[in-house]
C-alpha cells in the first residue's frame, strides 16, 4: 500500500503544479495547428483529456443518469447535502468537452461546497447550434425542481462556454416566468460572440490555448454559420437584459485572452443591480480551477468560492 503522506516524485520532464495546465494547453495547440484535417471526433477526443489537469477528488463517487432528457454524471461527495445541487455545464466552445472531461473538477467544487453536482452532456455544436445547449440546461433545471429540489438550492455553474450557459440558463428561465437558481458561478466565461475583448490581443502571447481563430471556428458552429446573430442575448449575455440575476461569482486568469469577458460582464451585471464577485488571478490560464488538487491557485480559488457560497446560504 502506498504511503500517501510521502510525496511521490515526479519526472523532471513532467510539468508540476501551476505549470501543468499551460503545458496541457500547449500540447493541444500543437496538435490543432499541425493537423489541418482534424475531424470533429478527434477534436473532441483531444479535449476529453481536460481531466488530466485535475487530481481525482477523494471521497467522491459518480453516477450516470438522464435528467430532463439530458444525460450526465452526478458527482456525490461523501456526506454531501443532497438537497443542494450544482448544475454544471462544461466548457469547450459548445462543441467539445463532456461530462467525463469535467467530472473531477465538478467533484472538487461540490466537495468544497458540501453539495452534489450534476454535469450535463448537453447537445453540442455544430450538429446542434444555439439555443440547443440553453434548452438542455433549462430542461435539466426544471426536472430537478420537479424532483423536489428547491430552485434557490440549485446553482448554475460552468466554465468557458459552459460559463456562458451558467448565465444564459437563468436568463432563459426568467424569460419563461420560471423560478431562478439561487446562485451562478462562472469560470473564465466565454460570452462575447463578436470577439471584441481587448485581452484577446493583449494576452495573445500569454494564453496557451485560446486564440481568435479557434474562437471563430467555435462561433461558426454554435451560431449556425452566421444564421444566428452574434448579439443574440442568450448566446451573448453581454447584450442581455440582466435584471433579476441571482448572485454571481465570476473568475478568470489574468494571462488568458478571455479575461475581459469576465471583467466586462461583471461591470454590466453590477450596473443592472446584480450582486457580483469577480476574481482575476495573476498568471493563470483559461479555467485555471482545472488544476484542483494540483496547484495552490486552483485550490485557493475553490476555497474562496466555498466561502462565498456559504455566505449566500446564511
Amino acid at each position: 500500500m502506498t504511503d500517501t503522506s510521502t510525496p511521490i516524485p515526479t519526472s523532471s520532464a513532467e510539468p508540476a503544479g501551476s505549470d501543468s495546465l499551460r503545458a496541457l494547453y500547449a500540447d493541444w495547440t500543437e496538435i490543432i495547428t499541425t493537423t489541418p484535417d482534424l475531424t470533429t471526433r478527434l477534436f473532441r477526443s483531444v479535449f476529453d483529456e481536460w481531466h488530466q489537469a485535475t487530481r481525482e477528488p477523494e471521497d467522491v463517487t459518480y453516477a450516470e443518469e438522464t435528467i430532463g432528457g439530458v444525460p450526465g454524471i452526478w458527482t456525490l461527495p461523501l456526506g454531501a447535502d443532497r438537497t443542494r445541487v450544482l448544475l454544471y455545464t462544461h466548457g469547450g466552445g459548445f462543441a467539445v468537452g463532456s461530462a467525463s472531461s469535467h467530472r473531477k473538477l465538478a467533484g472538487h467544487v461540490a466537495k468544497a461546497l458540501g453539495v452534489t453536482a450534476f454535469v450535463l452532456d448537453y447537445r453540442r455544436a455544430p450538429e446542434h447550434p444555439h439555443p440547443a445547449q440553453v434548452e438542455d440546461g433549462v430542461a435539466a433545471f426544471l426536472a430537478l425542481v420537479e424532483r423536489g429540489i428547491r430552485p434557490e438550492d440549485i446553482t448554475t455553474i460552468g466554465d468557458s462556454a459552459g460559463g456562458n450557459l451558467a448565465i444564459a440558463v437563468p436568463l432563459a428561465l426568467r424569460d419563461q416566468g420560471q423560478a431562478l437558481p439561487g446562485r451562478v458561478i462562472a469560470f473564465s466565461p466565454w460570452l462575447d460572440m463578436e470577439n471584441t475583448g481587448e485581452s484577446l490581443v493583449s494576452n495573445a502571447a500569454t494564453d496557451a490555448l485560446v486564440t481568435v481563430p479557434l474562437l471563430e471556428s467555435m462561433i461558426a458552429g454554435v451560431l449556425a454559420e452566421g444564421r444566428i446573430h452574434p448579439r443574440t442575448p442568450l448566446a451573448n449575455p453581454l447584450h442581455a437584459d440582466l435584471t433579476g440575476l441571482p448572485p454571481l461569482y465570476l473568475n478568470a486568469g489574468d494571462a488568458e485572452t478571455l479575461r475581459d469577458d469576465a471583467v466586462r460582464f461583471a461591470a454590466v451585471a453590477e450596473a443592472a443591480g446584480a450582486d457580483v464577485t469577480l476574481s482575476v488571478v495573476d498568471d493563470m490560464q483559461h479555467v485555471f480551477p482545472f488544476m484542483a488538487g494540483v496547484a495552490p491557485e486552483a485550490d485557493d480559488e475553490i476555497a474562496a468560492i466555498a466561502a462565498w457560497y456559504r455566505r449566500r446560504n446564511s
